[in-house]
Formats: C-alpha cells, sequence, structure tokens
C-alpha cells in the first residue's frame, strides 16, 4: 500500500470542516481538482453511499462511503484497474477551537507502486490544493486594519 498525506489547520469549528466536507456536490467549486461530482443516491452521507466523482485528466470514478463518523472521519473506496484508492477525511479539534484537516490518499493493489511511482507529485499536490481549498471556504477572512 502507497499512502500520501496532507494537514492543514482550519481556524473554524470542526462541525464547519465536517458541513463542507460531506457536502460533496460543492467540491467543484472549492478546488480545481474536481470538476464534477454527482450523487448516485439521496439523502445524508452514510456507509454505502456512492458518487461519481470527475477529475481533469482522469476517468469518471464510483466511490463508495466506508466508514462515517460524524465531524470526525469520512472514508470512501473507488477502483480502478489494477488499484484501489482509499479516500481518508479526518477533522481533528485544535485546542484553539480550529480544526486539523487531514486528507489521506491509500492505493492498494497489484499498480498501486506504479501509480505512487508516476503520480506521486501529483497526487500530494492534489491534497494540498483540496485542503487549501476546504480551508478557503470555511475560515473567516482575516481583516487588516489600517
Amino acid at each position: 500500500m502507497r499512502t500520501f498525506e496532507h494537514n492543514i489547520d482550519i481556524a473554524a469549528s470542526t462541525a464547519d470542516v465536517w458541513a463542507l466536507t460531506i457536502d460533496v456536490e460543492s467540491w467543484p467549486s472549492l478546488f480545481p481538482t474536481v470538476t464534477a461530482v454527482e450523487r448516485l443516491d439521496g439523502g445524508p452521507i452514510k456507509v454505502g453511499s456512492r458518487a461519481r466523482i470527475r477529475q481533469p485528466g482522469q476517468p469518471a470514478r464510483v466511490w463508495t462511503v466506508t466508514e462515517v463518523a460524524a465531524e470526525q472521519r469520512f472514508v470512501w473506496t473507488a477502483r480502478a484497474a489494477g488499484f484501489t484508492m482509499t479516500g481518508v477525511h479526518t477533522m481533528t479539534p485544535t485546542a484553539d477551537g480550529g480544526t486539523t484537516n487531514k486528507l489521506t490518499l491509500e492505493l492498494d493493489g497489484p499498480l498501486a507502486g506504479l501509480i505512487a511511482a508516476l503520480a506521486g507529485r501529483k497526487l500530494r499536490q492534489t491534497l494540498a490544493t483540496e485542503n487549501d481549498g476546504f480551508r478557503r471556504a470555511v475560515q473567516p477572512a482575516r481583516t487588516h486594519s489600517p
């Protein structure tokens, strides 16, 4: 298994970060790494929920939720030829009332090593871009006094 991670501290509550994280259909407006998200079922995100995600330069993939712990963790997987991707969104409250948002992508299967070698840098950049999108969407704008 190959694992890629990115952490960012966000000056917003875990409830706010969670609400944005599970609103997967809003993601295309938050970051350029996702062009379309189509929920394939209704209601709140829960184990078994599915969404078709389109990302630049990749075929659309169906992601299936495998774990949900409200305001803490959301895990889903997608299969491709020769490997499986697992996306993990983990929110941890900070002492100052903010949130550490951790995005993890795990690649597993016969082609995981090759995919990691070929696309590792791009995958790291994607996680950082997405985490920054979450931060910008929920963190209050800083005001500067003259």
